[in-house]
C-alpha cells in the first residue's frame, strides 16, 4: 500500500524465510567473514572468465538461500536481482541457469534493495508466493568495465573505493516467522554535477540523505524509530558527506546508531581499500549476512537499510556526463510493529 508520496508500507507482513552470502577471498579476510556462508578462495571460483565467476557467485547464492528456506526453485515464482554488467548479464545468465521467471533490475549498488523492495510488494500484495531477491558484484569485472582492468595497474587516489566480490540473495514468503519486510522508500535520482568516477561516495550521499528523509516524512517518524540505519555503500568520504547534511538539514541522527556497508565489510588497517567498499554485493552480503543474524540473535529489533547507487555507465562517463545517482531503503523488523 502506498504511504506518503514516494513509499510503501507490507502491512501483509512479507517474511524472509532464508537467506545466502558467498563472497570472494578478500572478503573471507575481512571482519564480518563469519557471518558469510561460503567464502571462495580464489578469485576466479574455476571459471576462465570474471564475468563467469561473479554469475557463479549469484548462482550459488540463489541456490543456497532456496535451499535455507526449505523450498525448491520450482517452488519460487519470481527471481529478481541486477548486478552492474552491461544489461545486467550476470544475472540474466544466471536466471538462465536457475530456469525461474526472471525479473531483471537495475539500480547499480542499490539494486540489493531495489530487489528487496519489489519482491516484498509482490508478496504483499499476493502477485507471489515466493519471490527470490538478489545482487552481486565482483572486483574485477567491475573494474575492467567502468576503470581499468586490475592487471593493469593503476594506482587509486584515496576516495576510490574496492569493488565488493560477492552475492547475496534472499527468499521472500508470504508466511514465516521473520525477520520481517515493513516498508520501502523509493528513491528519486539525484545529481549534483560530480564526474570523477573514483568519487562515487560523494556522488551518491546526496541521494542517501534525500531517501532517508523521504522516509522520515512519509512514515512521519524519527531516526529514532530505528535501532540502527545503514547506508549501503558510501565508505569514508560519502559518509562524511551524509552526515554534514544530515546536520545541515537538522535530521536528528544521534537518536540512533548510523553506519555504512562499506565501512563494515574491510579491515582499514589491515586490507588497503583506499575510501571503503562498493558495489552491488556490498550492501547485499552485509545485511543477508552480517545484519539479519544481528536481528536474529536479538541485538536488534528494526533496521533501516539504505542502499546507494551509482547510475554512470563506461559510455556516459566517456562522454564526459556527470554521475547521477539513487537510493532506495527497506524497513527490516525482527518482529512485526507498528508505523
Amino acid at each position: 500500500m502506498l504511504k506518503g508520496h514516494q513509499s510503501w508500507i507490507f502491512e501483509n507482513h512479507p517474511s524472509i524465510l532464508g537467506t545466502a552470502t558467498v563472497v570472494g577471498p578478500f572478503e573471507g579476510q575481512g571482519p564480518l567473514a563469519e557471518d558469510f556462508d561460503i567464502i571462495h578462495g580464489d578469485l576466479s571460483l574455476g571459471q576462465d572468465s570474471w564475468e563467469k565467476a561473479e554469475r557463479t557467485l549469484l548462482e550459488e547464492a540463489a541456490k543456497l538461500a532456496i535451499e535455507n528456506a526449505g523450498l525448491t526453485k520450482e517452488q519460487i515464482n519470481f527471481f529478481l536481482g541486477g548486478d552492474l554488467m552491461n544489461q545486467i548479464i550476470s544475472t540474466s545468465f544466471a536466471a538462465r541457469t536457475l530456469a525461474i521467471p526472471h525479473i531483471g533490475i537495475f539500480g547499480a549498488c542499490s539494486t540489493s534493495m531495489e530487489s528487496l523492495a519489489v519482491a516484498a510488494n509482490l508478496v504483499n500484495s499476493r502477485s507471489a508466493k515466493y519471490a527470490l531477491s538478489s545482487a552481486c558484484s565482483h572486483n574485477s569485472t567491475a573494474e575492467k568495465q567502468f576503470r581499468y582492468p586490475t592487471e593493469y595497474g593503476s594506482q587509486k587516489p584515496p576516495t576510490a573505493q574496492f569493488t565488493v566480490t560477492g552475492a547475496g540473495a534472499s527468499v521472500v514468503s508470504q508466511t514465516g516467522k521473520g525477520p520481517y519486510v515493513t516498508s520501502a522508500t523509493i528513491g528519486r535520482v539525484i545529481d549534483m554535477g560530480i564526474t570523477d568516477p573514483f568519487n562515487m561516495g560523494a556522488a551518491m550521499a546526496p541521494a542517501a540523505v534525500d531517501t532517508i528523509q523521504a522516509h522520515f516524512r512519509d512514515f512521519r517518524i524519527e531516526p529514532g524509530h530505528y535501532d540502527l540505519i545503514v547506508t549501503g555503500d558510501l565508505s569514508k568520504v560519502g559518509y562524511e558527506i551524509a552526515c554534514d547534511l544530515f546536520e545541515k538539514h537538522k535530521v536528528p541522527m544521534q537518536q540512533t546508531e548510523y553506519k555504512d556497508c562499506g565501512m563494515m565489510i574491510y579491515d582499514y588497517e589491515k586490507q588497503k581499500v583506499q575510501a571503503g567498499a562498493s558495489g552491488c554485493g556490498c550492501s547485499a552480503v552485509v545485511t543477508y549476512g552480517h545484519l539479519l543474524k544481528r536481528l536474529q540473535n536479538h541485538e536488534l529489533n528494526r533496521i533501516l537499510v539504505v542502499a546507494t547507487g551509482a547510475l554512470l555507465s563506461p559510455i556516459s562517463y566517456q562522454q564526459g556526463e556527470s554521475i547521477p545517482c539513487i537510493a532506495h531503503a527497506v524497513s527490516i523488523e525482527r518482529e512485526v510493529g507498528k508505523i
